[in-house]
């Protein structure tokens, strides 16, 4: 991967981490608590307890990418999982780093929804 090539697919930590953690021990979590390898391709987002922050690591092949993104107003809409990761589409992310509740985008009716 090179820094012109888009991550393969972002996932979301599920689980809160304590944002001052930095490049380094963002990698350590994915490598000790999740098993999986900061330089597989992949952005990994985290999000803060309140969910009004949220912290984006990339390893583009040459050095690692940290960027962070604050909500002024309102909280990210997180995926909920029993995994320790979910794995978001691109519009999906798109929506939820501008503060949408991207889930209720596709929700659909129940079968036996009547009006």
């Amino acid at each position: 991967m090179n820094r012109h090539t888009a991550p393969l697919s972002v996932y979301c930590v599920v689980e809160p981490v304590d944002m001052r953690l930095g490049a380094e021990g963002l990698s350590q979590r994915l490598q000790i608590n999740l098993k999986t390898s900061p330089c597989n391709g992949n952005a990994y987002a985290f999000r803060n307890k309140n969910g009004t922050r949220i912290k984006l690591l990339i390893w583009d092949g040459t050095g690692v990418w940290l960027s962070v993104r604050r909500l002024h107003k309102g909280r990210f809409v997180w995926p909920q999982s029993h995994d320790s990761v979910a794995m978001l589409s691109q519009d999906d992310w798109q929506w939820l780093t501008t503060g949408i509740d991207w889930q209720r985008l596709s929700a659909v009716l129940p079968a036996d929804w009547q009006v």
